[in-house]
């Protein structure tokens, strides 16, 4: 675990001081930390300490979720940024050019998936051969009973 710089000592914020100005949840925060999104330091008195940069972290892994990146993808990311540098612009284009791909993917296979939603009316997704969104002529059938959602 990184040792905080005596350098940066009060300048760090407690987690509930992170959670009101990131207006994110304390049991959020701690999510994340389980999860290596975001990293705290212990004080002699074993709570958690935030280095500033946490702010800016906590603000990508908002708008992230936001579009609808999963967590496993941020991780990834946020693992190639410096952990004692706050996040540039220039960090944050490299972060969103990583996920324009996937997030265009989801878009079109969303908007199939509305202008096929008419069909579901009559079929209510219980036809597992006829269903052209869930598993059109049974064609998953190899991966297991139940419904699955077909991509593309």
């Amino acid at each position: 675990m990184p040792r905080i710089d005596p350098a940066d000592i009060g300048k760090v914020l407690t987690v509930g001081e992170v959670a009101a100005r990131s207006g994110v949840a304390v049991s959020a925060l701690h999510f994340y930390e389980s999860k290596g999104l975001i990293h705290s330091h212990r004080n002699s008195g074993n709570q958690r300490r935030y280095t500033r940069d946490v702010l800016r972290r906590v603000a990508i892994i908002k708008v992230a979720q936001r579009v609808g990146v999963p967590l496993g993808a941020i991780h990834e990311a946020l693992q190639a940024l410096p952990e004692k540098r706050t996040p540039t612009v220039a960090d944050w284009s490299r972060l969103s050019a990583c996920w324009h791909g996937e997030l265009t993917d989801r878009i079109e296979q969303l908007t199939r998936l509305r202008d096929q939603l008419d069909d579901c009316i009559g079929c209510g997704c219980l036809s597992v051969t006829a269903c052209p969104l869930r598993n059109p002529l049974d064609e998953l059938s190899d991966q297991g009973p139940g419904a699955h959602f077909r991509p593309g």
